[in-house]
């Protein structure tokens, strides 16, 4: 996978799997929401039937969307027909990439059973990711899904993801004015605030 520079001022190559951070909120009452984002090997994927070499395919046996790079010419009009932008062009080899649920990995069977998982979940440290059949119902994703209220992203589109997000656990946490202040703070840069501001904000202080 070509990926010279990922993190420069103009980043190269490609991503499987992004994980976009939002804040929500108004401080200091604001929470930070991380949203992971790849292929979701739909079961009606917008990306098949759009490309013209046969390329962008879905398996039969197991229903993962994968992308032939041979047959691949880089139209990107897959990219455009995702709603869920997880697709991506390959700049050196000329032909999109896409996360491929690393097929050759869950079949691998040199591999202990508990390991034929996507690297993606193996790597998790808090084990935010789940791996398993959803059209099973007695397996530990479905149970998920029907227990903690699983749903499928932006399902008006009728792609009818396989990937499902689970609700997240909020934790409540409200910093007060006096956790603020910085108990190692040489340049007494706290407590200069200008004289019209009553509540405490960020435009308050002087950094």
């Amino acid at each position: 996978m070509f990926d010279d520079r990922p993190y420069d001022e103009n980043p190269t190559g490609t991503f499987f799997n992004r994980v976009q951070t939002y804040e929500i909120g108004t401080f200091p009452n604001t929470e930070t929401l991380h949203f992971p984002k790849s292929c979701l090997h739909c079961e009606e994927p917008p990306c098949v039937p759009v490309c013209p070499t046969g390329a962008s395919y879905k398996r039969t046996e197991d229903g993962i969307v994968l992308v032939d790079y041979n047959k691949c010419i880089g139209c990107k009009y897959c990219s455009w027909a995702c709603p869920y932008g997880a697709r991506e062009f390959d700049e050196k080899q000329k032909v999109m990439k896409k996360c491929t649920l690393c097929v050759d990995r869950i079949y691998d069977q040199s591999l202990p059973p508990n390991e034929r998982k996507p690297a993606c979940v193996m790597s998790c440290p808090t084990s935010a990711r789940l791996f398993g059949d959803v059209h099973d119902p007695s397996s530990e994703v479905s149970l998920a899904i029907r227990e903690r209220g699983g749903y499928q992203l932006m399902p008006e589109w009728g792609t009818k993801p396989a990937n499902h997000y689970l609700p997240r656990h909020k934790t409540r946490l409200r910093i007060h004015e006096d956790e603020l202040v910085r108990a190692n703070n040489p340049l007494k840069k706290e407590d200069i605030r200008h004289e019209t501001s009553k509540e405490v904000s960020l435009d308050d202080w002087l950094m």
